[in-house]
């Protein structure tokens, strides 16, 4: 059995060379919603206005053929693809279904889970506390939480960094079964770290990279205890609005926003397709439970990769990325470099993302996918990112190993 809810990333989600019953969710509404749930402000018109020039008849055929290469070779429900690069056109594609049951066809005006993009939004709102001088980056973890194995010597900037060497919660096998056995269970962030607690740390902090939710769900709880709000408040307050981001959600339950995909994921007890779409999101909590869209993703793409909330200072701390044992791929605080795009990816039972940066072209991509189910081993959504860049940015493909670096 693999593990519903380990958010696949590293090893085999971010790089290709290298968390039963179908739900329909009612949308979010305009006013005050169920406790901790941040509600939509507006609703949302539509994409027409990310389209703009295309990049040539040319090229999009190229990447019309390539995305739908993957999709079905990889037999993807449902791609939606959007591509922005000043100066050479845009490229805004969905294709497949959003429902196999009905047929209905995949759109780019669709909600989806992005898994463990909500990093770069957690570890976001904890510099900008730094910037405050709340709290430091190089703070033991046991000054704000307690019961923390070796916390005297794990930092925060070490969570960030994954370099902890604290187990992952979600790579036990009893925190494995209890979710699946019961994907609409809620959890506490107490009760996650507890599965990893029962393990002993892997290393010492700072050694090496291993990617651990323990860490984000660690600095959900930090954040938590300096600012005395909840985290979704606190990402609300602190860094979606601020951004400008009008349809970027972090849900306490089960709810996805009217329109979004059904997601199809094969992580459950009898290795079985199952449609993850209502599954409870609070197992991934700051690590991994927020909602969005392409229109916010693509703004937030520029906004992590340059640093728009924070100082140039902090910025530049948060790029400082180290290596991670992948070739390639380098890793800050809650934010990757993959060959020269920056920024993370996603993966949540029955979804998954891509959305980064390319600075040297100040381009933009994003990728949404209703499942999660990985082909020969690779992650779909790296399949389908790897594929566009190999035809618009064919000296920075995503996922490639850098020669020479």
């Amino acid at each position: 059995m693999r593990c519903a809810a380990r958010h696949r990333f590293f090893a085999a989600a971010l790089l290709v060379a290298s968390v039963l019953v179908p739900v329909t969710a009612a949308p979010a509404a305009a006013g005050p919603g169920p406790a901790g749930v941040v509600p939509l402000h507006v609703p949302w018109p539509g994409t027409d206005g990310l389209r703009g020039e295309g990049l040539g008849s040319d090229v999009a055929a190229r990447l019309d053929r390539a995305v739908e290469d993957v999709r079905a070779q990889a037999g993807i429900p449902g791609v939606v693809v959007g591509l922005w690069m000043p100066g050479r056109g845009n490229y805004v594609r969905a294709t497949g279904v959003a429902d196999k049951a009905s047929g209905q066809a995949m759109a780019d005006d669709m909600y989806v889970r992005i898994g463990s993009e909500t990093k770069t939004f957690t570890v976001t709102a904890l510099l900008r506390l730094v910037e405050e001088g709340r709290v430091g980056l190089d703070d033991p973890v046991s000054d704000h939480v307690d019961g923390v194995p070796d916390g005297g010597r794990i930092t925060l900037r070490q969570l960030a960094e994954m370099r902890s060497g604290l187990f992952p919660y979600s790579s036990d096998p009893g925190f494995d079964h209890d979710f699946l056995s019961d994907p609409d269970r809620t959890f506490t962030p107490e009760e996650l770290l507890a599965y990893g607690y029962r393990h002993p740390n892997t290393f010492p902090p700072g050694e090496r990279f291993q990617y651990s939710n323990s860490n984000l769900i660690l600095l959900g709880l930090v954040i938590e205890k300096v600012t005395g709000q909840g985290i979704a408040e606190v990402i609300e307050e602190r860094v979606v609005r601020p951004a400008g981001l009008r349809h970027t959600v972090f849900p306490d339950d089960a709810r996805i926003p009217d329109p979004h995909p059904q997601g199809y994921t094969d992580q459950t007890l009898n290795n079985q397709v199952a449609d993850a779409t209502g599954w409870d999101p609070t197992w991934a909590w700051s690590a991994g439970a927020m909602i969005s869209n392409l229109g916010d993703l693509r703004s937030w793409a520029k906004t992590v990769a340059t640093g728009t909330l924070l100082n140039p200072a902090t910025q530049a701390e948060r790029l400082r990325t180290l290596p991670t044992g992948v070739p390639g791929t380098t890793y800050g605080l809650g934010i990757f470099d993959s060959n020269g795009w920056i920024g993370h990816n996603g993966s949540i039972p029955g979804y998954e993302t891509v959305t980064v940066y390319l600075p040297s072209r100040q381009a933009t991509l994003v990728v949404l996918l209703n499942t999660d189910i990985t082909y020969q081993g690779q992650e779909p959504s790296s399949l389908v990112a790897r594929a566009v860049t190999q035809i618009v940015t064919p000296d920075h493909v995503y996922g490639r190993p850098v020669q020479g670096r």
